[in-house]
């Protein structure tokens, strides 16, 4: 009899910090949406690049979507170049199922292949008491390779509806290069800002994307340095993600503070 009431209450021990173990696990933290880390372009994917916008006649036919597309592109071209790694691991770690690893953090792991070169990336959460910490870390083999690079970090809320993040140039380069401030309006996305935070003439400039309720319902909001003028420029750029048609204000390039529109062909039009 005294046998079986010790091993009922080693039993009963057992489990009771078993569950107290895993109590103190609790769930992994909401991951930020991948969108968080992309503006959309989809809208201006054939415009000319960065500078060339200087360049564009302004009787063009389709000038005022050139302007617009010129001058996000630019910043297009930083995210699908120099950072492409992290950003693209990022999208396929959050596919992943996390493992817990202790005092409040969890990890996602994956590999990710980029012009046959293949890279080991792990993502982290902690949560801590006033928000989720991430940080990613990125593994490349063989010629030119490096191990847990922290190529990016950043905070959210607990709830993933808005969050920061930090990225760094390269495992050569490790300075901040890119800040992207993000938002989530009801199940998408509604608000992403990316911010040039590397010293020099581009530091602090930045494109904000956002979604609005709107007959013209996405916007940009630019500034940015053009070095063939030698001066800073701010662009508001509105526009339909159903019909296309949209318009552009810059004082810089037009001289003036009116609106420029363009139809659902991207040519020029007089503003309603």
């Amino acid at each position: 009899m005294k046998k079986s009431v010790s091993l009922l209450i080693i039993t009963t021990i057992f489990l009771t910090l078993f569950t107290a173990c895993k109590k103190d696990k609790g769930d992994p933290p909401v991951l930020p949406p991948a969108e968080s880390m992309a503006i959309d372009f989809s809208n201006f994917e054939n415009g000319t690049k960065g500078d060339a916008l200087i360049s564009i006649p302004k009787g063009t036919e389709d000038s005022y979507w050139q302007l617009s597309a010129s001058s996000a592109l630019l910043w297009k071209a930083i995210i699908y170049t120099t950072l492409a790694v992290p950003v693209y691991s990022f999208q396929l770690a959050v596919e992943e199922t996390p493992v817990y690893l202790d005092d409040k953090t969890w990890e996602w792991s994956c590999s990710a292949t980029l012009l046959s070169v293949t890279y080991g990336a792990r993502l982290t959460g902690q949560i801590t008491e006033t928000n989720v910490v991430w940080k990613m870390y990125i593994t490349k083999e063989g010629t030119g390779g490096f191990t847990d690079f922290l190529w990016f970090d950043g905070t959210s809320e607990f709830d993933g509806t808005e969050g920061q993040w930090r990225l760094y140039e390269s495992p050569l380069v490790p300075v901040k290069i890119l800040q992207i401030d993000w938002s989530v309006t009801g199940d998408k996305v509604g608000m992403i800002k990316y911010t040039y935070t590397k010293t020099g003439a581009y530091e602090g400039n930045y494109i904000e994307y956002g979604l609005t309720t709107n007959a013209l319902n996405a916007y940009y909001k630019i500034h940015y340095y053009n070095s063939s003028e030698e001066k800073l420029f701010d662009l508001d750029v509105e526009w339909s993600t159903t019909l296309h048609n949209g318009r552009v204000k810059c004082p810089a390039h037009f001289q003036t503070s009116d609106w420029y529109c363009w139809d659902g062909n991207h040519l020029n039009i007089t503003c309603p």
